[in-house]
């Protein structure tokens, strides 16, 4: 499926990015004990060349049952909210080359915690047409207070009156991570979801092996 035709500026970026806020899904139960696979999504960019690294795992025990890396001329400037015009690219040529398809994709930045609604996650969520979560490592904006500090402790984020997403507690003590919904999940089960896949460390394990893998690529 073809989402939309690329844009050629800034300004048909943010056009495209009204056009489809509307048709992202914010509020879809995900029924955890339906997840048997999950992917970790990331990109890294270096020397204007874009590296994408998916990762499919077991949800059970994080064994990896699919990898997929795609590279290419990095295809839009970085520009902050029109971060996902630089990434999807990338992210869906690795995509197609999986020979198996997660019930949900965790993607290292930001769902519906952006400026117009959607971020990395709910782009990438339309145009792979499957539930997605956001996992921000970096504030980006809205305002919180400080989650407690022990494990699965959490706080609202609030733009503008409307809570966007969450500021979760990974580990105890540890710095959190930013939580949102992408598309078709809500924010309780992208919470829950992100807890059970997180063991020792601040981020999921499934994005925790795709960021290893996109920055091992030469």
């Amino acid at each position: 499926m073809i989402l939309h035709d690329w844009p050629a500026s800034t300004a048909e970026a943010k056009a495209i990015q009204l056009a489809l806020a509307s048709r992202v899904d914010f509020d879809s139960p995900l029924d955890l004990t339906s997840v048997e696979t999950v992917a970790g999504v990331d990109v890294s960019v270096r020397n204007r060349q874009s590296t994408a690294a998916v990762v499919v795992m077991r949800r059970s025990d994080f064994t990896v049952l699919d990898t997929a890396v795609a590279r290419i001329p990095t295809p839009f400037p970085y520009v902050p909210g029109l971060l996902s015009f630089r990434e999807i690219p990338v992210i869906l040529l690795a995509w197609d080359t999986l020979k198996i398809q997660p019930d949900v994709a965790l993607v290292d930045g930001m769902g519906r915690i952006h400026p117009r609604q959607i971020g990395l996650a709910c782009h990438l969520g339309l145009w792979i047409d499957r539930p997605t979560v956001g996992v921000g490592k970096s504030h980006l904006l809205g305002d919180y207070q400080p989650p407690g500090v022990e494990r699965g402790e959490w706080s609202p984020l609030v733009y503008k009156d409307e809570m966007l997403g969450a500021v979760l507690r990974t580990r105890a003590g540890v710095k959190p991570v930013y939580v949102s919904s992408g598309h078709r999940v809500d924010l309780d089960s992208a919470l829950a979801l992100v807890m059970a896949c997180t063991t020792r460390y601040r981020l999921p394990e499934p994005i925790r092996a795709a960021h290893v893998l996109a920055g091992s690529i030469d």
